[in-house]
């Protein structure tokens, strides 16, 4: 017996669950491990409300004189306020009899389930802010395809469109979730909308600045715009030529949060431009959708040697303390 019961004991406190007798004034009388910061010397011969004066002391006391009263067992989980943070237990409650049937205390075993509690929460966290970024999502794609049905030709023409800039957002996307939507560099961006063109021995863009890592809303935003001029580029200007070249740069006018980042894209040796008569779709997306997202200031230029683009964004739309040193790629 005293073997068994040794291994017993050796067994309840390797685990997670406390065990703890109480008497019929709530008063414990035996326990197999401290809890919440006490010692069993600091918790034998007191009572709940004594050891947790707040409401989980209360709420827990309500449910053992229940069980006192109808000899019915209860479980429930109780939050306490511990150090430093707040723990949760699941308890399970049963009368304690004696030769006669008479109910003359409790036993109770008590299971930390803080991790689980905190993992719940946590899902329910990220459920809440999934179903957040799927309608603004849903919300983009329902603009583009509208202005790309706005400014298609043809039905083929609005599918190879609006096919093309699915693919750029998707592009954008999957670099957040790769980068567990804390954002995605300029550098990496810019890769991701043309690496067809970069990743070549006459590689026709080139890209130099500071290293930036932009807030995931506004990344998708200008994946969109990037994605806007090398279509632009490959169908009228310097990427329609093998000798035409793209420089984009990137800078800022000092290293504190609240200056603003300067892009400049610049097409070069491409086709002469002749002057814009309307505004296309890759237009709005470049100059009025990143006024409106993320409250840029775009400059479009259609010149003759070549397209301009300098798009000038605020320092709240990237992420503070990104590395200044300079990609050069």
């Amino acid at each position: 017996m005293r073997g068994r019961l040794e291994r017993y004991e050796n067994a309840i406190r390797g685990s997670h669950i406390v065990v703890y007798t109480q008497d019929a004034d709530l008063r414990y009388t035996a326990i197999s491990h401290g809890l919440l910061g006490l010692s069993v010397d600091d918790i034998l011969g007191r009572t709940d409300d004594e050891l947790w004066p707040n409401n989980a002391g209360a709420g827990i006391r309500a449910l053992k004189l229940a069980v006192l009263a109808t000899g019915q067992p209860k479980n429930a989980e109780i939050a306490f306020d511990g150090e430093p943070d707040q723990r949760w237990y699941d308890i399970h409650i049963e009368p304690l009899r004696d030769e006669a049937g008479g109910i003359v205390g409790l036993t109770c075993a008590a299971i930390d389930v803080t991790g689980r509690k905190e993992g719940e929460a946590h899902l329910r966290l990220l459920l809440r802010e999934l179903t957040h970024r799927s309608k603004n999502l849903l919300a983009v794609i329902q603009a583009m395809a509208r202005q790309t049905a706005r400014h298609a030709g043809s039905t083929q023409s609005f599918l190879n469109q609006f096919g093309a800039r699915l693919q750029a957002l998707a592009a954008s996307h999957d670099l957040l979730v790769r980068k567990n939507w804390h954002g995605a560099s300029l550098t990496e961006l810019i890769r991701s909308q043309l690496a067809v063109y970069l990743d070549r021995d006459d590689a026709q863009v080139s890209m130099t600045g500071p290293d930036v890592v932009f807030k995931p809303e506004a990344a998708q935003n200008l994946g969109l715009a990037l994605h806007e001029l090398s279509v632009n580029a490959a169908r009228f200007g310097a990427l329609m030529v093998s000798d035409g070249r793209i420089a984009i740069t990137w800078t800022r006018d000092g290293e504190d949060a609240d200056h603003a980042l300067k892009i400049d894209w610049q097409e070069k040796f491409g086709p002469k431009l002749k002057p814009r008569r309307k505004q296309g779709f890759g237009s709005i997306v470049i100059e009025k959708n990143l006024a409106r997202a993320l409250g840029a200031e775009v400059d479009l230029k259609f010149e003759a040697d070549g397209l301009r683009c300098r798009i000038v964004i605020p320092a709240g739309q990237f992420m503070v303390g990104a590395d200044a040193r300079g990609t050069g790629l």
